[in-house]
């Protein structure tokens, strides 16, 4: 054997051995749960497995500003009083600066993961509902106003651009988006939904929420169960709904978000449905959400709901009881309240089972995995630093406020601005010189963004003169500012008066707001004396367009009568003065829709267009003032405006459709296919709506429901295809025995640019080929038969009736044979001269038109039914 080999076999080899034996000996020391290359589940058991009581119960906590900083800073002092050696689930700095906030949860999370026992990292969070709430960050126009815009695009790239700024303030979760469908429009928190259709709300926030994950942020639905319809408009209010509503409406975009992306994280609502708060509802949180729809995510309270069981609804007595209550209903992290900390007792006296703690901890150890935070906790730190405010997000968010501005009247055209017909413009009211942002922002002061009288003065230049009058306030009844407004106007040669509302920013300023959440309103009259101020104005006799800046629909029925030319700015982010001065002068086209239907007062509530068609009224003969009717003796129960309304600078021609079937299966997805053609002289995008009715069904179903949307973009005298694609498992309802099913049947499917502006329609099948019939229906008749053999003349005479017995006058019946025509008089009594075969056609306007056969009869008693199309 050579000397090598010796020296190899003695001393080489068995020193090799030796080192790999130190290092797998070293491997099996590295726990499961640290090691990357295990499976989540094998991770989550061997970590549950290492962990205290008291160690899980803080992953089902939050830990919050106060217990953690001194102004601007992290107290260490603070941090190690409250936590220990414990990591918690969730930590938050609302208050902070976009520059601290970065500082402050990298200081943190290195706290947890280094100074912990275990070194569970834990979930950074804030809210970001149109932009972070952390000073300095872009303000991007809130919900209400990404809903107008129907674009999903958009909606996607603003929240992917939120998620930059996110992560470069260390933030890994955010407490969005909001996915409430409102029904009830004295509620404050209007602003943060969608709108009033569940389908539009669904899909802005499977756009959003795939914004945020592919921006690298981990979303939170919220707040799931049934909120948009509080008792009295009121935050927090029950709601008090049938499950079929429940399912249809207010969860619907919950389940389309979770059914369609990838989101970890649901909060729950505040109030209680049926009885039951949403926060203690197993039935809400796990048969539908965990179990039909199969979320493996964690469920994080709202701000204190836990600690409402016991305070505010009253389900518990104690702690304990409402810990016991939401824990085992589905809550896995309770935030703002300490009552999980009850379950340690409880558990350790052998009160109540363990398993309901593991179970929601390995919830949210599952997350923390599936995101990566033990191999990188430090969100942010491959970015170099705060990136806030960029000129792409800027330019976004002003992107997104343009698309958001509603047209809603322009009489005459009055709009867009003509500077060469005119010198002098009056600029009046008190959202003219302030900054509206909406809630869920850092700002309310005008330094952080352009109002609309900075925009307009930027635009006009020395063009022609600018006149300002605030007028009034939005609060207060004082009219000492009319005069100035006044004089202003009559300085000038027309006026556009900017009114409205106003929101709170979170965790700072709370004055003076009539919108947001906690804000609710018992009318939707404009506040204080802001309408007074717009008859003061109209009274002088000059042009004047209102512009309503606002975060919710408001009842404006006398400026919808008078006034030529009115606009709604939902609140329009940092760029919304620079957005609405190029509105009105015509450098950009509105293209927006109404995402909330307008009601003509709080009395009219509820005005959504979705509603049953028995819900609008039976006789359908509505009143006035001085002139009373029925279905509301002074008025009607239509909207100002309905749903999907908004006109543009240009005209759009809805000329034809295509249908890729007429008899469709359950399983099929019906493609339509609209031309659409720009027939004025201006470049614009037209919102092209589908909408779908259900002629008959086993349950009552609305009127029509929006199921399809898309926003092209038109030259003028340019015509597109705009393809619309529907699944036909969207036209499922919840049948008598509540099972979802497509039933067989007819269904008209309806083409327009509102719910009110229907341009086409068509009737699909779906199920089996439709049977047809030869035979003649009950108001069918021939009148080749009646010349043939009309009969002796005779006279007809009766009383006309509606279903309910009540006489009718005014309506008219014709003889077919004669062409001679009576109406009804008085009592509903009628009389004509005809033949003994003949068929009377008996119509009014507001009923259904019916043909009766004379059959020689002298005496007919005719019952009319109300015309509900």
């Amino acid at each position: 054997m050579l000397l090598e080999d010796r020296i190899l076999k003695k001393w080489l080899l068995p020193f090799i051995l030796s080192v790999l034996i130190a290092v797998d000996s070293m491997a099996q020391c590295i726990p499961v749960y640290k090691d990357s290359s295990m499976s989540v589940e094998r991770r989550v058991t061997d970590l549950l497995g290492r962990m205290t009581l008291r160690e899980k119960i803080a992953q089902l906590s939050h830990l919050h500003g106060y217990q953690l900083y001194n102004g601007q800073e992290v107290d260490y002092q603070k941090l190690r009083d409250a936590a220990g050696d414990i990591s918690y689930g969730c930590i938050e700095g609302f208050n902070l600066t976009g520059e601290n906030v970065r500082k402050a949860f990298h200081a943190i999370q290195k706290y947890m993961v280094e100074e912990t026992r275990l070194g569970i990292p834990v979930f950074t969070v804030t809210e970001s509902l149109h932009g972070s709430v952390h000073d300095g960050s872009t303000i991007f126009p809130q919900s209400v106003a990404v809903g107008s815009t129907f674009n999903l695009d958009l909606a996607y790239q603003m929240t992917k651009a939120i998620a930059t700024e996110l992560r470069s303030q260390g933030v890994i979760q955010t407490l969005s988006p909001g996915l409430d469908v409102v029904r009830d429009l004295r509620w404050g928190r209007v602003e943060e939904s969608f709108g009033e259709d569940p389908w539009l709300v669904g899909q802005m926030g499977i756009a959003q929420v795939k914004g945020y994950i592919d921006g690298g942020i981990s979303p939170m639905l919220k707040p799931f169960g049934p909120g948009g319809a509080p008792l009295g408009g009121l935050n927090l209010a029950s709601v008090e709904s049938g499950e079929r509503d429940i399912r249809n409406i207010h969860i619907k975009p919950y389940e389309m978000a979770v059914r369609n992306t990838e989101v970890k994280a649901v909060m729950t609502s505040y109030n209680s449905w049926n009885g039951i708060p949403n926060s203690a509802s197993s039935y809400l949180l796990t048969n539908i959400l965990r179990n039909e729809w199969g979320f493996k995510g964690y469920v994080y309270s709202d701000w204190g709901a836990v600690a409402m069981l016991k305070d505010f609804q009253h389900t518990a007595k104690d702690d304990s009881e409402a810990a016991i209550q939401a824990l085992t209903a589905g809550v896995d992290l309770e935030a703002s309240s300490n009552c999980y900390w009850a379950l340690e007792q409880l558990i350790e006296q052998g009160r109540f089972d363990e398993k309901y703690v593991d179970l929601a901890v390995g919830r949210i150890l599952r997350v923390k995995f599936e995101l990566g935070l033990f191999e990188n906790p430090y969100q942010g730190a491959d970015m170099p630093g705060v990136a806030m405010r960029t000129k792409e997000a800027v330019e976004l968010s002003r992107r997104v406020a343009d698309e958001s501005i509603v047209l809603l009247k322009n009489e005459n055209t009055l709009l867009p601005l003509n500077l060469n017909k005119i010198k002098s413009l009056a600029v009046i009211g008190p959202n003219a010189n302030q900054v509206q942002f909406g809630d869920y922002t850092w700002s309310r002061s005008n330094k952080d963004g352009v109002t609309p009288l900075e925009g307009l003065k930027k635009r006009v230049g020395n063009k022609i003169k600018i006149n300002y009058a605030a007028g009034c306030d939005l609060i207060t009844d004082n009219k000492s500012g009319f005069d100035e407004a006044v004089a202003a106007v009559k300085a000038s040669d027309m006026a556009v008066v900017f009114v409205g509302s106003s929101s709170a920013s979170l965790a700072r300023d709370y004055s003076d707001a009539t919108c947001g959440e906690g804000f609710d309103l018992s009318s939707l009259d404009l506040t204080g004396v802001q309408e007074e101020l717009v008859e003061e104005i109209y009274a002088i006799g000059k042009p004047v367009i209102v512009v309503l800046v606002t975060g919710k629909p408001f009842s404006i029925s006398w400026i919808k009568e008078h006034i030529p030319a009115i606009v709604v700015q939902w609140y329009g982010g940092e760029k919304a003065g620079d957005a609405i001065a190029d509105m009105l002068l015509g450098n950009i086209n509105p293209s927006a829709k109404l995402p909330f239907s307008f009601p003509q007062s709080v009395g009219h509530l509820p005005v959504f267009y979705n509603h049953l068609p028995t819900d609008k009224g039976f006789y359908r003969r509505p009143g006035r003032p001085n002139e009373p009717g029925r279905d509301y003796v002074f008025s009607s129960p239509a909207p100002l405006w309905s749903f999907g309304h908004g006109l543009s600078y240009t005209t759009f021609e809805y000329l034809n459709a295509h249908y890729s079937a007429e008899l469709l299966h359950p399983s099929d997805t019906l493609i339509v296919s609209v031309s659409l053609k720009n027939t004025g002289s201006v470049a614009g995008k037209e919102v092209v709506q589908l909408y779908v009715r259900d002629v008959v069904s086993s349950v009552v179903t609305p009127v029509k429901q929006l199921k399809a949307f898309s926003k092209p973009f038109l030259q003028p005298g340019e015509m597109q295809t705009v393809v619309l694609k529907l699944p036909i498992q969207e036209l499922a309802l919840y049948d008598l025995s509540m099972k979802k099913v497509v039933e067989e049947g007819e269904y008209e499917i309806q083409i327009g640019t509102a719910s009110d502006d229907i341009r086409l329609r068509r009737t699909i099948f779906v199920g089996r080929q439709p049977v047809t019939s030869n035979s003649l229906g009950h108001n069918d008749f021939c009148m080749d038969e009646i010349v043939k053999n009309p009969g002796r003349k005779i006279k007809v005479a009766g009383c006309v009736r509606d279903v309910q017995a009540t006489p009718i006058s005014g309506i008219e019946i014709k003889s077919n044979y004669s062409g001679r025509t009576v109406i009804s008089k008085e009592g509903g009594r009628y009389s004509i001269l005809t033949v003994e075969n003949d068929v009377l056609t008996v119509s009014a306007k507001g009923f259904e038109t019916v043909n009766i056969k004379v059959n020689k009869q002298k005496d007919i008693d005719i019952k009319l039914n109300y015309s509900h199309d």
